[in-house]
């Protein structure tokens, strides 16, 4: 099954489904597969409601294949899908839910608990609930509450309120049974894996616009260095929001989300190696319980539908001053390793990070791996973000602190790095400085905090005023102080 370099393959309605780019075709290689499916005339159910991934109007479910003759599912947001991501893929919406029996129409069992537990609401939103009812149903069995209610941090509008929605999850998902999805999966990992077959580059040339989807590291790297110009995405969650919010046309795009070279974690007795196209989610799962600080602070990255997307990579490439995993990875001594042709390099993402959006990457080379070190047992590491929302919001100010003490509890080695206090992350020198040596106490801390407090010179905006930030800089200096004393006194 050859690709077209101007086509792009799926499955959708169990059906194989091409897509041709043509010149005069009003579908582009940036269209949406939100605005996609809405153009279908049985594909309505999907709908927009932010055009930014925070509302989950636009949920849908998207089965790939596993590695292992099946298929895995995951919810995402249809809003910050570019066509040509889905290439490979299963492209899973509201209206293949039901199936008819005969003359009878049958509910999905997730279709079923919302009308027994009266968790349906208006048809604007209920189709994004129940997708993600869906990519929970497919993924855990008996699931515990928290992740029930992290499934639908990404669905806003709640009309019938929390309680009947997750009583109807549990309900689902109590020792589900294999829907009609199990019975069509051998099936559809066929179609899937014959289109997966052909490794050739996707190149779309559609009106103004270039697209470009390698399959192989070598090849993306040529790419890189033949399109200098061309804008990087792996998941595209922050970049599609310069179209769908800014308007912005973009001319010419290399989507390394087919590169399942760059989508890995490797872990040794000293450090983990993260493959810069790897998902958020997977990282999150992953790092549960050797990393719990990276854990603490992925777990509020965003919905789930935004992790099952988004990419350490593209975070860390969008050198964001508010980018939730950098101080995280700085403390940990992350480095980014760059390849190019005939060449690669490593940097501190210290180093790295230049300014405000701005990094030392050269026009011929893509991010390949962030690796980082493992912390002792000595060590104590956490990560807090403050935001206006728990969940799906931006931070208005991070931190994480790493810290070592000596037999005598004094402070061998710290770092103390923030987000939102700076045009870039930074570490908080001074303080760092005046607290090396010194005993860790509550007084020696308070001295610090007014270091710290006169350190940056944070921006005001949207999510906080510059002086807020600075008393939630500190006052995280004493939360971090009064958690290290419990852990320590654990450990005694």
């Amino acid at each position: 099954m050859a690709n077209s370099d101007s086509s792009i393959k799926f499955v959708l309605d169990d059906c194989l489904t091409e897509i041709k780019f043509l010149p005069d075709s009003h579908v582009k290689p940036t269209t949406t597969v939100l605005n996609y499916l809405r153009s279908l005339p049985g594909h309505k159910g999907v709908k927009e409601g932010c055009a930014e991934g925070d509302c989950g109007a636009c949920t849908i479910v998207v089965a790939e294949l596993n590695g292992r003759g099946g298929l895995s599912y995951k919810s995402l947001d249809s809003c910050l899908l570019f066509l040509p991501v889905i290439h490979g893929k299963q492209l899973i919406t509201i209206e293949n839910m039901a199936i008819k029996n005969g003359k009878k129409l049958e509910l999905h069992p997730v279709q079923e608990a919302l009308v027994n537990e009266g968790g349906s609401q208006c048809g604007y939103c209920t189709p994004g609930i129940v997708m993600s009812m869906f990519g929970l149903y497919k993924n855990h069995q008996n699931p515990k509450r928290e992740i029930v209610e992290d499934a639908f941090t990404g669905n806003l509008c709640r009309c019938t309120g929390y309680r009947p929605i997750i009583d109807a999850a549990y309900e689902a998902c109590n020792n589900p049974e294999p829907d009609h999805f199990s019975t069509n999966e051998e099936k559809i990992a066929g179609i899937l894996e014959k289109i997966g077959e052909d490794k050739s580059t996707i190149k779309i040339i559609a009106g103004n616009q270039t697209y470009l989807k390698p399959f192989t590291i070598n090849e993306a790297i040529r790419l890189r260095k033949e399109h200098p110009d061309a804008l990087i995405i792996n998941g595209s969650t922050d970049v599609a929001l310069l179209q769908t919010k800014k308007k912005i046309f973009l001319t010419k795009i290399l989507d390394l989300s087919g590169v399942d070279e760059l989508k890995l974690i490797v872990e040794d007795h000293s450090k983990i190696a993260i493959g810069a196209v790897t998902s958020i989610e997977e990282i999150l799962n992953f790092s549960e319980t050797r990393l719990p600080a990276l854990a603490s602070i992925l777990s509020v990255f965003g919905s789930l539908q935004i992790r099952n997307l988004a990419t350490l990579g593209g975070n860390i490439g969008s050198a964001s001053p508010i980018g939730d995993t950098l101080p995280v990875l700085m403390a940990l001594d992350g480095k980014v390793r760059l390849l190019a042709q005939g060449r690669q390099r490593e940097l501190a993402i210290e180093d790295f990070i230049l300014g405000y959006r701005k990094t030392d990457i050269e026009t011929d080379e893509i991010i390949a791996l962030i690796i980082i070190s493992k912390p002792s047992k000595s060590e104590i590491v956490r990560s807090y973000k403050i935001s206006k929302r728990r969940d799906l919001d931006i931070s208005s100010v991070s931190a994480c602190f790493r810290l070592k003490l000596d037999k005598s509890k004094n402070v061998e080695a710290i770092k103390i790095i923030f987000g939102g206090m700076a045009a870039s992350v930074k570490h908080a020198g001074n303080t760092e400085e005046f607290l090396k040596g010194q005993p860790w106490t509550r007084e020696n801390v308070e001295k610090a905090m007014e270091i710290l407090f006169q350190e940056f010179s944070p921006i005001s905006d949207a999510r906080a005023d510059a002086e807020s930030r600075r008393i939630m800089a500190k006052n995280l200096l004493m939360k971090f102080w009064i958690d290290s004393e419990i852990k320590i006194h654990e450990v005694v």
